[in-house]
């Protein structure tokens, strides 16, 4: 397989799990975790609790419990965005910034086609059979102008400054620790899209106040935490497939000139 080849995989799963998670990201699951599972995760994440329960009680909220782990709810739509990021840390170590952006702006454009053929699907009047099921179709479907743009905006501005730190620590590190730059890029970027998504998306004076989006925004910002620090060998799988050809093509020269 080519590495031009490659790419297109890593760009199909990259829109893919774009337009998953605005479409399944409404469902909120919540289920216990195995102790054996939960009890490491809450010794590990204790002291980044300990640092939010800090900003949770200044802004006035209830703090978070310190079994976090032992109970996940969390949205669904949060399995594919750890794997937007994971793609583009390969794609930006492996082609650089430029192809990186590419990728954005791809996903920009299916995320636009999406929101215009899900509000005209939904607009469209439905068969007079099939009448019953229309509201089951609405409710899942439908999809508010004002969570569209904090979609968009959230997923632009935070991929984007994923490219930059990504970018910085390459330079700093000499392009070296690659498992270094993923999680700084990643973890940094994961916090502004959640921030922004959560603001621009429910922020009201008085039905949603800031306290309250920070309270929102914390939970799944820890998740996003432990889903970078997890994806670190599937960076470095990634990085070395995508690789792998252009080395064999590199030998094979070789081999033909000293020949």
């Amino acid at each position: 397989m080519t590495t031009e080849r490659k790419r297109h995989i890593l760009l199909g799963l990259f829109v893919v799990a774009l337009v998953l998670a605005n479409l399944i990201g409404a469902k909120i699951t919540e289920f216990p975790t195995p102790n054996w599972l939960a009890a490491p995760l809450n010794v590990i994440f204790f002291p980044i609790i300990w640092f939010f329960n800090l900003i949770l009680a200044w802004t006035g909220n209830d703090v978070l419990s310190y079994h976090f782990f032992n109970q996940v709810r969390v949205s669904v739509g949060i399995l594919t965005v750890p794997v937007m990021f994971l793609i583009t840390d390969i794609v930006e170590e492996v082609w650089g910034r430029k192809v990186t952006k590419e990728f954005i702006n791809v996903g920009i454009l299916g995320m636009l086609f999406l929101i215009l053929i899900t509000f005209i699907s939904v607009k469209l009047p439905a068969a007079e059979r099939f009448a019953e099921m229309d509201a089951a179709y609405r409710s899942i479907f439908t999809t508010s102008i004002r969570m569209a743009i904090a979609s968009i905006l959230a997923f632009y501005i935070a991929q984007m400054h994923d490219i930059w730190a990504f970018h910085f620590w390459k330079d700093k590190t000499k392009g070296k620790f690659l498992w270094l730059r993923n999680n700084l890029s990643t973890i940094a970027s994961q916090l502004l899209d959640s921030s922004i998504f959560m603001f621009v998306a429910f922020y009201h004076p008085t039905n949603f106040p800031a306290t309250l989006v920070v309270k929102l925004i914390i939970p799944y910002y820890i998740f996003k935490i432990l889903f970078a620090l997890l994806d670190t060998p599937f960076c470095y799988l990634g990085v070395w497939w995508v690789r792998e050809d252009n080395a064999k093509t590199k030998n094979a020269k070789i081999q033909m000139n000293l020949k």
